[in-house]
């Protein structure tokens, strides 16, 4: 997503079009308890069943910090009233900016075990 929306930036920034990115990271729905109880229901049972309770853990204990929706709807106003908009918006939340900026420096292999880590 990044090199596309970055390649989109360059190609269209001629035409007076600016592309900007709004990286919100986690934010506040019932999208992560849904999510959980319905793995907990559908592999709680199965071979899965640990990684299944410590995925459940793990989403509960991180749902305490994350964005409210207005603060993601603030940042896509910012970047549409800006003058001059910077290439990507993200939230101020700690644990936000530190996996984007993990992502970013780490390769596919190194996230992969840093989130598996997390599970233990």
């Amino acid at each position: 997503m990044e090199a596309l929306s970055d390649s989109l930036r360059n190609e269209v920034k001629e035409f007076g079009i600016d592309v900007i990115v709004v990286e919100p990271g986690a934010t506040r729905s019932e999208w992560g308890t849904v999510a959980t109880d319905i793995l907990l229901k559908v592999s709680g049972h199965t071979a899965y069943q640990d990684l299944a309770a410590k995925t459940h853990s793990l989403f509960t204990r991180l749902s305490q910090d994350v964005a409210e929706p207005v603060v993601i709807a603030e940042l896509v106003r910012k970047g549409i009233e800006a003058k001059s908009p910077k290439a990507r918006y993200t939230t101020s939340q700690l644990a936000s900016w530190l996996l984007l900026g993990l992502k970013r420096l780490l390769s596919d292999r190194q996230m992969d075990k840093l989130i598996m880590s997390q599970l233990r």
